[in-house]
């Protein structure tokens, strides 16, 4: 009873936030004749779309549509990202694709566009889960992480500043398409953790837990303590830091459920050879 009144606070308390996020969208569209903002709106019903589909053609389980769905984007901004680094990469080289001036008030080609599209995912994502009780706890922690990427995601876009940043940022993405595989494939019944699919699958998923995740966010942190003086004196370098701080911390976080998650995998292949 406690569990389900601490839910409905916290599923009241984030709807709240996501309503005033989208009426924030809206009014800047609408009245501001920022149309450039319109991807947002186009990726949140792209991504719902695709959960309608699911739900139609596959499987009517919404922690099983949410999940293909959250695989498609990451799959989808995965490959935005990639595209969009090589090719800058192929035009500039690294000091001065990551120059401060270029991070933070240029934008790459693309990047805007991906980052609206990303965004709306978010947006789409956050009342999915909303909607059918895909959370638990006082504080959620993927609502708190939805809410802080729509946050910074919308604030950079309104603005026009750190796109690149929060573009590097998406290199996470990479491992997210391991986390959902994997969950996917549990929930299809694939568990035979001896199985050359599964381990390929595990030594992606730390891989890319590292060094696309867990060392591109430390990085990114480390380049916005360099480059702190370079910001001036506005509210870009605070909600950065706080950003990225909430994102390393959600990783630690991560970390320890992988590796717990890893080792219950292992166990029963461990205990069958004992018997």
């Amino acid at each position: 009873m406690a569990r389900a009144i601490h839910q409905n606070r916290a599923g009241t308390f984030f709807s709240s936030t996501l309503i005033l996020w989208l009426v924030s969208v809206f009014f800047e569209i609408l009245f501001n004749k920022r149309t450039e903002l319109i991807p947002v709106l186009a990726g949140g019903c792209f991504y719902q779309l695709a959960n309608l589909i699911t739900r139609f053609w596959i499987s009517r389980d919404p922690l099983f549509v949410n999940t293909c769905v959250s695989l498609l984007h990451s799959t989808v901004t995965s490959a935005s990202v990639i595209f969009i680094l090589a090719t800058q990469w192929t035009t500039k080289d690294l000091n001065e694709m990551f120059d401060h001036s270029e991070v933070f008030g240029g934008t790459w080609p693309w990047a805007y566009k991906a980052l609206c599209f990303s965004c709306g995912y978010f947006a789409y994502d956050q009342w999915d889960m909303l909607r059918y009780g895909l959370f638990s706890g006082w504080i959620p922690s993927i609502l708190v992480h939805h809410l802080i990427l729509l946050i910074c995601f919308t604030l950079a876009l309104y603005r026009n500043v750190t796109v690149n940043y929060l573009i590097l940022t998406l290199i996470c993405e990479l491992h997210s398409i391991f986390l959902h595989v994997r969950k996917v494939r549990r929930m299809a019944g694939v568990r035979n953790a001896s199985s050359k699919i599964v381990r390929m699958e595990w030594i992606f998923n730390w891989l890319t837990f590292f060094i696309a995740r867990l060392t591109s966010h430390i990085l990114i942190t480390m380049k916005l303590l360099t480059d702190a003086p370079k910001f001036g004196g506005g509210m870009e370098l605070p909600l950065a830091l706080f950003g990225m701080a909430g994102m390393n911390l959600l990783n630690i976080f991560l970390g320890v459920d992988l590796f717990n998650a890893y080792r219950r995998e292992k166990k029963p292949q461990q205990d069958h050879r004992n018997e």
